[in-house]
């Protein structure tokens, strides 16, 4: 089941799935003790991670967010549980058979590039489909114009989850199309 208020009439005939890093803000740390923060250290300091699925128009459909040391495969299997489509589109850092595999079991098919390391063919690879990955990535950009994404504020997951949620309603609810006067 997808989230409330991210489900809509979007195209799933190509899902994309990726992660962006958040800067949390100095005063997002300091929450009361056993409070999920999803707060991680990295080189550039503490960060949260995004996991989210879109669809091929570049609208939400899930979201997930996890500490900035969380590696992308490690939150692939819970983005492909909770969406379907036709094609499942990601970047090299999802490069595993085991996130081809769960794809598969899905009915999609898994349009993720090989690393250049690799000894295996990748048949299932479209050149073509993998050209609009960028549409993803468009997503996080319209997702950080919000001041309180952009630099995370909020102590817990869940707060920070929340807003993520409105902003993502504020994108679909755009898509709306205007009602007319009434009559």
């Amino acid at each position: 089941p997808r989230r409330p208020g991210m489900s809509g009439k979007g195209s799933t005939e190509w899902i994309f799935i990726d992660g962006s890093y958040i800067r949390a803000h100095q005063h997002a740390s300091g929450a009361r003790r056993g409070e999920y923060r999803a707060i991680g250290t990295s080189r550039g300091g503490p960060t949260t991670k995004i996991h989210m699925a879109a669809d091929a128009h570049g609208n939400p459909l899930y979201i997930e967010i996890t500490g900035g040391q969380v590696h992308d495969s490690q939150v692939a299997g819970q983005l492909i549980d909770q969406v379907s489509g036709e094609h499942l589109v990601a970047d090299k850092g999802y490069d595993s058979e085991e996130i081809r595999e769960k794809a598969r079991t899905k009915n999609m098919v898994p349009v993720i590039p090989k690393r250049s390391n690799s000894k295996t063919p990748n048949p299932e690879f479209d050149r073509h489909i993998y050209k609009n990955r960028h549409v993803v990535e468009n997503l996080f950009a319209r997702l950080k114009h919000f001041r309180s994404i952009a630099t995370r504020f909020e102590k817990l997951a869940r707060n920070f989850k929340s807003v993520l949620m409105f902003a993502c309603t504020i994108i679909w609810l755009k898509l709306q199309p205007a009602a007319g006067p009434v009559k």
